[in-house]
């Protein structure tokens, strides 16, 4: 027997948060990242972390177990892991899927919302390793002058 958990991709049909102590729960927020209490912040911060981007791209098109997450994102500790997939899980970004058996096996896979990071996150991971030597030569540089 199989359990599985989501939400949609903002946590809006969560009849236990109230709109007047929740700012992702507003009637109608005003929705500009540019602005100090906007709520998009949140995502971005979700989405803006390295080990969310790695854990959208191992998980791609594939459905995963924590202990093969844990080896494809290298460096990443347990409890980080942990912490990351349950933000994404209430974001919306991806569902986990418990399977009542001996050991418990729990699965996780990205949504259409986590599919739909796929392409920009991949864009930035191209970018990093297209620019990393004029990075790391600027870095030099710049420590070099003793700044």
């Amino acid at each position: 027997m199989a359990t599985t958990r989501s939400s949609d991709a903002a946590g809006m049909t969560d009849p236990t948060h109230s709109s007047q102590t929740d700012p992702m729960h507003s009637l109608e927020p005003e929705l500009n990242p540019y602005l100090q209490g906007c709520p998009t912040r949140r995502i971005l911060d979700l989405i803006g972390d390295r080990w969310t981007v790695l854990i959208v791209g191992a998980l791609a098109d594939e459905t995963r177990r924590f202990s093969e997450l844990l080896r494809s994102v290298d460096g990443i500790s347990q409890k980080m892991l942990t912490q990351t997939l349950r933000a994404m899980e209430r974001d919306g970004l991806l569902t986990r899927t418990a399977y009542l058996q001996v050991p418990v096996r729990v699965d996780y896979r990205l949504t259409e919302a986590g599919q739909s990071l796929r392409a920009p996150l991949k864009v930035l991971e191209d970018w990093s390793i297209e620019h990393f030597a004029d990075i790391r030569r600027s870095r030099t540089e710049y420590d070099s002058l003793g700044a």
